[in-house]
């Protein structure tokens, strides 16, 4: 990787990261050419017991669920059990959004790409209503009262589909032209492989990807391990008057209907073993899992979904990361944080997890890539110049958005700067960059905020996170 001093700055730099985010436990490995070439362990993957954590230490990896599923999608075109660009409605007759035209143009592509148009729903929160009911560190605030009850419980794909089309929303755009993270659309991709390989999802996943690939800590619940003990204890943040506390929660989230969207539970060493599909053009070690062809298909950019970001089929490219290509994907989910990263053209995979939500397992990974280019562990790939707006300019940003699924950003004006506050995250300052776009940053990783304008030259949603949320007009308070 680099000389023995510079490999203690390194170290010394991610052990002051992880310290300063009071992570519990983390694991890393980037391997070279398919080979071992860097391994993290820090804290423990119970702190209560001080228990050791490993490379075989099972985490949940979240959202990095969507490239296997991808996969299979794509292994499931090449037997011509299906095309990646039919309309969905071809395999699920059943799907249907609240403009049944439109959504009969929607196509496995688009789902894949996350460009059906359908804006952040609270499908997500049904799915995993049971779970959180049944979650003894679900606490809910008599004042507040409980915010499932408004939701409805979701437990299979038909319940999925019968959400989707009873929600009043408006699509984004037409199918194909708008960039929105969408977990409705690998969930219900999950549901077209069960309909054309006449087996469940998750068995499916099994003997035609974790099985072949050497993947035997992969699993989707955590029973199916068998008593398998090196597992990581979740954590979560809780705030206490005001302070933010690390709390043991291990009481993990599942949800049925939404498995193919993140909820894979798997190891470091089993996941540079899925990577190599992606690096090695299909193959794992003898095991072809993939075409070259197909791998090809999955890593092209899409559709841009941030300043430097685009979309592939379950992963995410940036073009120009200090001059290479990076595929990657990140996941979250309670007392999950996760990050893949292959550069192709470097040989190089690396993955690493946390057993808290919200730590800072992206910037990690991505500083561990930026040190093996010869990098410092802090530089940003993202190369952008900050313009200047008067203050009168800025105000025009100011304002609250949400989306159906609850989620909101609100920005205002401060000391004659723009400011963002986001739940979960630390509240941020942007700085303009032009084109109604700005820079801050979301745990140590530099980050591009970016406004939407329609028709009228007025801004109507805003793209934070990946996903497009509406602007709160004042006196009304629906949204898309």
């Amino acid at each position: 990787m680099k000389q023995e001093t510079e490999i203690h700055e390194f170290e010394q730099y991610f052990d002051d990261i992880l310290k300063r985010y009071n992570v519990p436990g983390f694991a890393m490995g980037i391997a070279e050419d398919g080979e071992l070439g860097y391994k993290k362990e820090f804290g423990f993957r119970d702190s209560e017991e001080k228990l050791p954590l490993s490379l075989d230490t099972v985490f949940g990896v979240g959202s990095i669920t969507k490239a296997i599923t991808a996969i299979a999608i794509l292994q499931l075109q090449e037997k011509r059990k299906l095309n990646v660009h039919d309309p969905v409605s071809n395999y699920l007759p059943e799907f249907k959004t609240p403009n049944e035209e439109q959504s009969e143009k929607i196509s496995l592509h688009q789902f894949l790409t996350h460009s059906s148009g359908i804006p952040p729903l609270a499908t997500l929160m049904g799915a995993v209503k049971k779970s959180m009911e049944s979650d003894p560190t679900f606490i809910v605030d008599p004042e507040q009262g409980n915010p499932l009850d408004s939701i409805h419980t979701i437990d299979t794909h038909g319940d999925l589909m019968d959400a989707i089309a009873k929600t009043e929303f408006t699509l984004l755009g037409e199918p194909g032209t708008e960039f929105s993270y969408s977990n409705d659309g690998y969930a219900l991709l999950g549901a077209i492989i069960e309909t054309v390989s006449g087996m469940s999802y998750e068995q499916y996943v099994q003997e035609n990807i974790f099985n072949p690939a050497g993947m035997h800590h992969s699993v989707f619940q955590y029973e199916d391990l068998k008593g398998y003990e090196d597992i990581a204890v979740l954590y979560v943040l809780e705030t206490n008057e005001d302070e933010k506390m690390i709390a043991r929660s291990n009481h993990p989230w599942d949800a049925p209907a939404m498995r193919a969207a993140g909820f894979i539970k798997s190891t470091v060493n089993d996941m540079l073993k899925f990577m190599e599909i992606i690096r090695n053009e299909g193959k794992v070690g003898s095991a072809r899992i993939l075409s070259a062809e197909s791998v090809k298909v999955m890593t092209t950019p899409y559709m841009q979904c941030s300043h430097d970001t685009y979309y592939g089929y379950g992963v995410m490219i940036i073009p120009d990361f200090f001059g290479y290509k990076l595929i990657h994907h990140g996941g979250d989910i309670k007392g999950v944080t996760a990050q893949i990263g292959i550069l192709p053209e470097r040989g190089l995979t690396g993955i690493s997890l946390a057993n808290l939500a919200e730590a800072p397992s992206s910037k990690l990974l991505f500083s561990a890539f930026a040190s093996y280019l010869g990098k410092l562990a802090d530089a940003s790939h993202l190369d952008v110049e900050i313009v200047d707006i008067p203050c009168e300019s800025l105000k025009e940003f100011e304002g609250t958005f949400m989306a159906n699924d609850g989620m909101t950003s609100s920005f205002y004006l401060e000391n004659d700067e723009l400011y963002v506050a986001i739940p979960g995250f630390v509240t941020k300052v942007l700085k303009p960059i032009g084109n109604d776009q700005f820079l801050t940053s979301m745990r140590d990783q530099n980050t591009t905020i970016r406004f939407r304008r329609n028709e009228n030259r007025n801004i109507h949603r805003v793209e934070v996170a990946f996903r497009q949320i509406s602007k709160v007009e004042e006196g009304n308070e629906s949204m898309n």
